[in-house]
């Protein structure tokens, strides 16, 4: 069961950036393009609790993940706080 929700969620949040990153494309918002960005990290990380979770239970990922959803929180506050219309 738990490898079904991982990845669901990790098919999720790839949609969300194929769709973010493909809006930016037509439209050039910078913020699309930073949240596509933030989301493709937050692929990156849920890919990482697949292999933390299920494919290597006993290899400690812990840090690596932390670190992939630093880089999405912060490449999304980037977005957000620097980027004006």
């Amino acid at each position: 069961m738990a490898v079904l929700i991982y990845s669901l969620c990790t098919l999720t949040s790839l949609a969300c950036a194929c769709l973010l990153l493909g809006s930016y494309r037509r439209a050039r918002h910078r913020l699309l393009f930073w949240s596509g960005a933030s989301f493709v990290a937050m692929t990156v990380n849920n890919v990482f609790l697949v292999l933390d979770k299920i494919v290597f239970p006993d290899v400690y990922l812990l840090p690596v993940r932390q670190g992939s959803a630093l880089v999405a929180l912060l490449l999304l506050l980037y977005g957000l706080i620097y980027e004006k219309e």
